[in-house]
């Protein structure tokens, strides 16, 4: 079982930075793929950035890409979301996610393949 809470959210203008965290419980986290997806009011829900067990293989959106970079610490039962460069359109609930085959090489793109959820945190980047 892995309990995720996220934080670094809040309230930020265009262009500039945020750092999200997500802090994992229980000893598996470092054999789980970790992900990031967000919700923005009335949208479904979408994938933003992925990372293998061992912090190898990374994946991002095209969205995010080049702007946003995700990564884990094991050892603190930690991932987090670098997100630089924000615009108005990155404003939205983001959740961190925890799953796959424990202990494969792949990144998971898809909500399906992740078997845990943080509750998210909140982003908001004003114009």
């Amino acid at each position: 079982q892995v309990q995720l809470v996220e934080s670094g959210g809040g309230l930020v203008q265009a262009g500039g930075s945020l750092r999200l965290s997500c802090a994992a419980s229980g000893r598996t986290f470092g054999s789980y793929a970790m992900g990031w997806f967000r919700q923005a009011p009335g949208k479904e829900r979408e994938f933003v950035a992925a990372i293998n067990w061992s912090g190898g293989s990374t994946s991002y959106a095209d969205s995010v890409k080049s702007r946003f970079t995700i990564s884990r610490v094991n050892a603190k039962n930690t991932v987090y979301l670098q997100m630089n460069s924000l615009k108005p359109e990155d404003t939205a609930v983001y959740y961190c996610a925890a799953g796959g085959t424990r202990y494969s090489g792949r990144y998971y793109l898809l909500e399906g393949e992740y078997d845990y959820w943080g509750q998210g945190t909140q982003v908001t980047v004003s114009s």
